[in-house]
């Protein structure tokens, strides 16, 4: 019960990743903010933000809706004031929310160059600025960025420059604020799958055909758990894979994450084999 009473803010927490990580949380009897622009269902994708807050509240958690365009500062500030006038401090801040488009610059129109620029790394930056003063008024705590390592090799760079730029933006943000940061006792790190984790992005992306080759989004939810439990002073600044990090954490067996267990899953973008 590690978080009890914690509170938590996750940006895109409706599906997927997010809405794991807030399920995961609420184990433990957390504060969870689920944000998100998905508010009504028959939308094009599954789940809202409080049909999550409900499945929080099931699961042994306090929940909290609300609705927000993260491409809006007036939105992102009026989400982050209500946090601020409901619980008066927040201990973790997960920038989750994003977007993704594995194009070459001359097949990327400038709004989806935009979009991806400033959901991924514009992002980080506004929801980092404006939860700074919570996170100072709970005396320290965490901030994620899920975003991958940093290499420099062209691979990466070549079939999808912008969204490359995107991502390591936000990696270059936590490396940057865990130094601003430390002396407040605000630990800074990145998280990144190793393999695919199976998301309505990996089906978009793959069909359902590419499933098999996933892992559950557990793998980063409890990945999440163990660097948001831990001493935020000792733990910043680091750009972490999930398989990687719960090795180090004596974790072993990750065959309960596959989607198919008869499936080898296979290696995410930006990681290195």
């Amino acid at each position: 019960m590690k978080l009890k009473g914690k509170t938590i803010l996750i940006t895109g927490s409706s599906r997927g990743i997010g809405r794991e990580m807030a399920l995961r949380f609420a184990k433990d009897g957390a504060n969870l903010i689920i944000t998100g622009k998905s508010i009504a269902e028959g939308g094009k994708l599954p789940g809202t933000i409080y049909s999550v807050a409900e499945e929080v509240e099931a699961a042994g958690g306090k929940a909290l809706a609300i609705p927000f365009d993260l491409r809006n500062d007036a939105s992102v500030e009026a989400m982050i004031a209500k946090v601020g006038e409901s619980f008066g401090k927040l201990d973790i801040l997960i920038n989750n929310a994003g977007a993704i488009s594995l194009t070459p610059l001359e097949s990327t129109p400038m709004k989806k160059a935009d979009l991806m620029l400033s959901l991924n790394m514009r992002g980080v930056l506004i929801c980092s600025h404006l939860c700074i003063p919570l996170l100072k008024a709970a005396g320290g705590g965490h901030i994620l960025n899920l975003s991958p390592p940093i290499s420099t090799d062209p691979k990466w760079f070549g079939n999808h420059v912008v969204y490359t730029i995107s991502k390591y933006g936000m990696t270059m943000a936590t490396i940057g604020l865990s130094q601003e940061l430390a002396k407040y006792k605000i630990g800074v790190n990145s998280l990144w799958p190793r393999t695919l984790v199976a998301s309505e992005a990996t089906k978009m992306l793959l069909g359902e055909s590419g499933m098999p080759s996933c892992r559950t989004p557990a793998i980063m939810a409890d990945a999440a758990y163990e660097i948001l439990t831990s001493d935020p002073t000792q733990l910043t600044g680091r750009a972490l894979l999930d398989e990687s990090f719960l090795r180090e954490r004596g974790y072993t067996d990750f065959n309960k994450y596959r989607m198919d267990p008869k499936t080898e899953p296979a290696l995410d973008l930006f990681v290195e084999d």
